[in-house]
């Protein structure tokens, strides 16, 4: 109770101010309607009610008061009391991430029908898939990182610009993993939408550095299972980028378990333009405006 209090406040507060003239015409209104007002500064009140006719007998309710009830009511609707706070429907509530795919010949490999960069793909589709409507980016890297798409909703088109990456398109030839992640996190940041990065990789080169924070990292072998398993080289190059290892499955148990990571992985996207906001409370006062507009059909009630 006391952190609504704290928070109560109006949204648009100026119309308030037409509780002033509502406040002035009601008093004009009683103090006009009131034909006895002169005479009561010079005769005994007693007296007076018994001279004048009903004047024993007060209406509790007049038309003026009514006026007035429904004039501050509306008011106060209009000016938008609030207290608390509701996610924007236009806000984008899947977390982003960045897909880090190696391109080098190494990729060609057939170990992993029909080659490890085409299961590879075959896999992103899947996870983009699951993320339907999620944003996701794409970036390639060999000797050297490049950035394909910033994150973006549309699945087809990640997908699209992945099946066209092969090994003679990249520029320099060699494994420039930790340059890869460095470029998927800084493009996530200048986003400032937080997210997850996920590298695709089926080898690492022997790292010499540690993770320096950022959004949560996920290394998927794009090895078989076995091989996969048996490779210490992917546990010590994920332990030194502090990211998680996804072990691949003949199934989709894997993409599975990592698409339910990706929806917790982080905080959720702050979008520029897209923050919670104030849920106004004033139309709560409508029906009891209704009803006020009601009693002026009446019989006898009018108001001039």
């Amino acid at each position: 109770m006391t952190d609504t209090l704290a928070a109560f406040h109006f949204l648009r507060p100026e119309w308030l101010l037409l509780a002033v003239p509502a406040l002035a015409l009601w008093w004009l209104e009683r103090r006009e309607t009131d034909a006895a007002s002169r005479w009561r500064a010079v005769m005994d009140p007693v007296l007076l009610a018994r001279l004048t006719v009903g004047g024993d007998h007060r209406r509790r309710l007049s038309p003026g008061d009514l006026l007035l009830a429904a004039w501050l009511l509306t008011a106060l609707a209009v000016s938008g009391p609030t207290w608390r706070q509701v996610p924007s429907p236009f806000a984008q509530s899947a977390r982003p991430a960045m897909v880090v795919l190696k391109v080098t010949p190494s990729m060609l490999e057939r170990d992993l029908a029909p080659t490890r960069l085409d299961r590879a793909r075959e896999k992103m589709a899947d996870l983009l898939a699951l993320r339907e409507g999620a944003p996701t980016g794409l970036i390639a890297y060999a000797g050297s990182a490049h950035l394909v798409l910033p994150p973006t909703p549309d699945a087809s088109v990640v997908d699209s610009m992945a099946q066209a990456l092969a090994p003679d398109v990249m520029p320099v030839q060699g494994d420039a993993l930790v340059a890869a992640v460095a470029l998927a996190r800084t493009t996530l940041a200048e986003a400032g939408q937080g997210g997850s990065v996920v590298v695709f990789a089926d080898t690492v080169p022997a790292l010499n550095t540690s993770a320096d924070g950022g959004p949560p990292l996920f290394v998927f072998a794009a090895l078989p299972p076995a091989r996969a398993a048996a490779d210490p080289a992917l546990r010590t190059a994920a332990a030194a980028l502090d990211a998680a290892l996804i072990m691949p499955t003949i199934d989709n148990q894997d993409i599975e378990g990592l698409a339910r990571r990706l929806t917790t992985a982080g905080p959720p996207p702050p979008a520029p333009g897209e923050a919670p906001r104030w849920q106004e409370a004033g139309w709560w006062l409508t029906p009891l405006i209704a009803l006020l507009v009601l009693v002026w059909f009446r019989r006898g009630w009018v108001l001039a």
